[in-house]
């Protein structure tokens, strides 16, 4: 992995105690709660790896539950996150699974739902803060994390991706990254769009008014 800064390397301002299991976990936990789009009624966490072994002790579990109500890795509020979600009426479970091997040490799987929708979410803590989602909802994906991007479910159909590009270029973006994952040719996919400019919600409404189109969540 290339580091571009020495903050790549000491990780991000934040409330400790590590990088990779507090801070990298608050962004994983606020990536999936944007992707849901609202705060959830109920969020079951799945650790992995060292994430299985240690969250409690680096607060990794604190961690999450500080992404799902929103909060930044240098929120002041992120040591009472568990408080905070019980006063919100979230209910929390854990699971340290120690037997499943994952490629990443760190990776957490999250699901949140409410009464209307729910989301599953699958998010590794690669070092210094940084974090890549590596599915959605059975859907495998690269993501950052680092820069806008649509998500949108929609029906592998001829010229879905072509609309939704033609839509961007109306609002004069720029595509920095973009990816087609489907599960069965001609049934469900997703696609991810990353771009340069943030993502407004006139745009993504109009995506969600194409054809084929079933849902778009916005990441911002």
């Amino acid at each position: 992995m290339k580091y571009r800064s020495v903050f790549d390397i000491i990780g991000p301002v934040m409330i400790g105690p590590s990088s990779s299991h507090t801070a990298g976990a608050v962004r994983i936990g606020r990536v999936a709660r944007h992707l849901f789009g609202a705060q959830p009624m109920e969020a079951a966490i799945t650790l992995y790896g060292s994430f299985a072994e240690t969250y409690q002790g680096h607060g990794t579990d604190v961690a999450i539950i500080a992404g799902l109500l929103d909060f930044e890795p240098n929120d002041p509020r992120l040591p009472d996150a568990l408080e905070l979600a019980q006063k919100e009426d979230l209910k929390i479970s854990f699971i340290a699974d120690k037997e499943t091997e994952t490629e990443h040490p760190n990776t957490v799987r999250i699901r949140l739902s409410d009464q209307q929708s729910d989301i599953e979410v699958v998010g590794v803590s690669i070092g210094g803060g940084k974090i890549e989602i590596i599915e959605v909802d059975g859907f495998n994906i690269s993501l950052s994390g680092s820069n806008p991007a649509l998500f949108i479910l929609h029906q592998d159909k001829y010229g879905a991706v072509a609309e939704v590009a033609s839509l961007i270029a109306k609002y004069e973006m720029n595509i920095s990254y973009m990816e087609v994952s489907r599960k069965v040719k001609g049934s469900l996919a997703l696609m991810v769009i990353q771009t340069d400019e943030e993502i407004g919600g006139k745009l993504a409404e109009e995506v969600g008014l194409l054809p084929n189109i079933l849902h778009v969540a916005v990441l911002s």
